[in-house]
């Protein structure tokens, strides 16, 4: 049976791997010239490690990928405990916190004393707490108004999520904020020489087992005809058709509905349409010297600074490996129609650096831009009317099976679970 896999990412790389050990003959179609999807990365001159579009990172409990690298006897995988911390005020008076336990909570000085026992209690009680179905029955907003309190709504989470999800800030549902608290531990790892490194052994991998993977090919459309899926892609200009018996898209749901309206039928497309996300953008500059000191990750709670979170990169991993110099993400989440997008390079470190000279007062040069990145279908909306839109594996098309990362929720996407998905829709052909 020849099964064909749109998009190269964990996901698709993933379902490639353990469909090709069941015997099937696997042809991955990726638009890029490279492997890896988000996590892809990049080098630059005097760089030994390569460097991520987005920052990623993984969680010492992310069970999907360690078992997926010890499977194919990838050992690269290393932990550390880097300083994840809040910057909380306004310009010409802004502090910076950790805030990364319950305990960080209690001494926090930016709430009173009963918002910080009572935010310690909740956390806790959410690290520790089962998915409940009243998550789903009430906004994030509402549930933490009600068991943390107004004030620690206001200090801690309406700028966090108002930077992350924008107009949708106060619909997004219950479940996303269990799961962000319930999933986090402290410990982070990291794949040494970046996350390509783990990206082209599994690539390696895979075409030892015989998958073939054309790179550069832009898929137009996917038609059946006598039972056999057509599938029609361009590769340097020049168009090309090859059969399937089985579609896997790995592609955002629009791509998918886009290439395959035609035999995924009006009613299923038609109600996936309905979907509505954001673009991700991420700014990573270049300094001699550390934008934050210590701090690898800073959830931008002031009003006043207008990004998500600025991540010092070399402060969780050593800048030796970046010609000595360090390497910082400036991360947000826009509408599709956000000026934002339209800005050059130039533009956005133009944009930034009054807000980074006042949080980093010591920053005497201009940072070096070494890259700009826009994602589009980068974060669904996840509130009443996404959980109304089903997100199954098997589509009403018998052989066409969607494993995207919408089908993350509750959890944020990342890549243990690009790999989850991945093996789950693996496992469901027999």
């Amino acid at each position: 049976m020849k099964v064909a896999i749109f998009g190269g990412g964990i996901t698709g790389l993933t379902a490639a791997y353990y469909l090709a050990k069941k015997g099937y003959k696997v042809t991955i179609y990726e638009a890029d010239s490279t492997m890896g999807g988000l996590a892809q990365g990049f080098g630059k001159e005097g760089w030994d490690w390569k460097l991520e579009r987005t920052y990623h990172h993984i969680f010492s409990n992310d069970h999907e990928i360690l078992g997926l690298a010890k499977d194919m006897g990838y050992a690269g995988f290393f932990f550390k405990k880097p300083l994840t911390a809040s910057l909380f005020g306004q310009v010409n008076n802004y502090r910076i916190f950790p805030v990364d336990s319950p305990k960080d909570f209690l001494l926090l000085p930016e709430l009173s004393l009963v918002a910080r026992i009572r935010s310690a209690f909740i956390l806790a009680f959410l690290k520790i707490c089962p998915f409940l179905e009243m998550f789903e029955k009430m906004s994030s907003s509402v549930f933490l108004r009600k068991t943390m309190g107004e004030e620690m709504w206001v200090v801690m989470w309406e700028q966090l999520f108002r930077k992350k999800f924008g107009k949708y800030a106060e619909k997004i549902l219950a479940s996303f904020i269990w799961a962000r608290i319930s999933k986090r531990t402290q410990n982070l790892g990291y794949p040494k020489g970046g996350f390509q490194t783990f990206i082209d052994a599994l690539e390696e991998k895979v075409g030892v087992l015989g998958v073939f993977i054309h790179k550069s090919a832009n898929i137009v459309e996917a038609t059946k005809k006598e039972g056999i899926f057509e599938i029609k892609y361009i590769k340097e200009g020049v168009s090309h058709t090859e059969n399937a018996n089985i579609i896997i898209s790995t592609l955002p749901y629009p791509i998918s509905i886009r290439v395959m309206e035609k035999i995924l039928g009006q009613n299923f497309c038609d109600m996936q349409k309905k979907r509505r996300y954001l673009y991700a953008i991420n700014l990573i500059l270049k300094t001699k010297g550390p934008l934050l000191d210590k701090v690898y990750w800073l959830n931008i709670n002031a009003k006043d600074v207008p990004f998500m979170c600025v991540v010092q990169h070399t402060n969780f991993i050593e800048s030796s490996h970046y010609g000595d110099k360090h390497i910082c993400y400036i991360a947000w989440y826009v509408e599709e129609g956000s000026d934002l997008l339209k800005k050059t390079e130039r533009e956005m470190l133009d944009f930034v650096i009054p807000h980074l000279k006042n949080i980093s007062p010591h920053l005497a040069e201009t940072p070096e831009i070494i890259g700009l990145y826009k994602a589009k279908y980068a974060q669904p909306i996840f509130d009443n009317e996404f959980i109304k839109i089903p997100r199954p594996f098997k589509t009403p098309e018998k052989n066409i099976y969607f494993a995207n990362m919408d089908m993350t929720y509750p959890y944020d996407r990342g890549t243990n679970y690009a790999v989850k998905i991945g093996k789950k829709v693996a496992d469901l052909l027999p």
